[in-house]
């Protein structure tokens, strides 16, 4: 095979994979993120606490994470274009059947479970061939696709209070869900690499063509990886293991703001459509800061690792600041300085665990980084509940997220001294022997 062939086509039909996973993460992760619009209805229509409430959020949350691996098992078995289609009907009979609404324990089941595993099964795979088909482009390549988030948000929030307006919280979710159905088109598009999703590492990744099949070598090459695709002996690596606990202290924070901002604003006294607009400014910024921080990072000035702490330690920064607004405007600018700090952070973490694990270890890496930063997003909406349960007050979930990330980013300071320090031991083990001899030349002749 030739040489050319191991390297990732870095455009090209890329660019329609890069489109349907924009589409994916808006179809998805937009829903997530815009769906405390329904937490004060579904709290009041079954008079329920907030931390009641909230473990519907908890439940998506946690299954998302939790079926990341098995959606990357399955990828190898079944191609990311199915796991995303499967993952799209999942995300539909989720809402749809949440549409009864009988009980909490219902809606846990349906609009938790099912719509969590619906939008692991769609995210996972989609994030996944995206950085499979781009290499010198993919912070880039990424940056977009994960921009289908906000861009999607931006459109939701009034929408989606338009739709619980007209046809309450229970209609909206039937809705919703069939608008999910869309995912399954997405998945269609995304059109496999010959090398299938895992086996970068064997340097045989080629497109093939719509319509032809592998050769006999190409499958008998890919049989004997399949079984070693999935590496759970990642754990035992300190770099992974760091990044990852940054990941469950952020996952514990990042659900916070969007569940609890609505919530926010109403206690304030700011009317039902001011308060959907908050969400369309937190996408809109959330928007530009993914691009912008995208385009930077593949300018490969500043390291990834460092963009990320500087992220996370401005967005603590306006976490902390949030509550003390007190209008409208005020909460406008500061909900505008949380989004645009959580883009830049969304755009290149998924970046960063390439640089922490390597490219043929990514697939596993991404299922198992999501896995265990599913404790965190299990964990954080709950918690969170329960501080403004104590508290009486939203304020207070605000200040245990930013407290929370404040932790994190001190992890991806000790992963990025580590990584330093191996670099330095790695030149030192690798430097010459200095030369003596008043003849440098004859020394070099020496060693050859």
């Amino acid at each position: 095979m030739q040489a050319k062939d191991s390297n990732p086509p870095d455009g090209g039909y890329g660019w329609v994979v890069v489109v349907s996973a924009f589409m994916v993460m808006g179809l998805t992760a937009a829903v997530l993120k815009t769906f405390g619009l329904f937490f004060v209805e579904i709290q009041q229509h079954f008079d329920e606490l907030a931390s009641t409430t909230s473990w519907i959020t908890s439940v998506t949350i946690f299954v998302f994470h939790l079926g990341a691996p098995v959606a990357s098992s399955l990828c190898v078995q079944y191609t990311h274009r199915t796991v995303v289609i499967t993952g799209g009907l999942l995300a539909f009979s989720g809402m749809a059947l949440g549409f009864f609404g009988l009980n909490m324990v219902w809606l846990y089941a349906t609009t938790g479970f099912l719509q969590g595993l619906g939008i692991s099964f769609s995210w996972t795979p989609s994030i996944s061939i995206v950085s499979h088909y781009f290499s010198k482009k993919r912070a880039l390549a990424n940056a977009i696709a994960s921009a289908g988030e906000c861009a999607f948000a931006f459109m939701f929030g009034p929408f989606f209070q338009w739709l619980i307006s007209q046809y309450g919280w229970k209609g909206a979710l039937l809705i919703i869900g069939g608008i999910q159905l869309n995912i399954c088109v997405c998945g269609v598009l995304m059109r496999p690499l010959a090398s299938s999703c895992f086996l970068e590492a064997s340097h045989c990744e080629t497109e093939t063509p719509p319509g032809n099949g592998s050769s006999r070598t190409d499958k008998e090459d890919q049989s004997p990886i399949t079984p070693k695709t999935f590496n759970w002996m990642l754990v035992r690596q300190p770099e992974f293991v760091l990044y990852a606990i940054f990941g469950i202290l952020a996952a514990m924070s990042f659900f916070v703001p969007p569940l609890f901002l609505v919530p926010l604003s109403y206690s304030l006294g700011i009317d039902e459509s001011w308060t959907a607009s908050l969400l369309s400014i937190l996408a809109m910024v959330d928007f530009g800061g993914r691009l912008l921080c995208g385009w930077y990072a593949n300018l490969h000035v500043t390291k990834t690792i460092h963009l990320l702490a500087m992220a996370i330690t401005l967005i603590s920064t306006s976490l902390m600041l949030l509550p003390l607004a007190n209008n409208y405007l005020s909460l406008a600018i500061f909900t505008g300085f949380y989004g645009f700090f959580f883009g830049t952070t969304v755009a290149i973490h998924i970046t960063v665990l390439v640089d922490v694990v390597g490219m043929p270890e990514f697939d596993s890496a991404l299922g198992l980084f999501m896995l265990i930063r599913s404790t965190g997003g299990f964990m954080g909406p709950p918690l969170a509940g329960l501080i403004v349960d104590m508290a009486g007050d939203y304020r207070a979930g605000f200040y245990m997220a930013g407290a929370i990330l404040v932790l994190s980013a001190g992890f991806l300071i000790i992963l990025d001294q580590l990584q330093q320090r191996k670099i330095r031991g790695s030149k030192i083990r690798t430097k010459p022997e200095k030369s003596t001899s008043p003849y440098p030349s004859l020394h070099i002749l020496k060693h050859q």
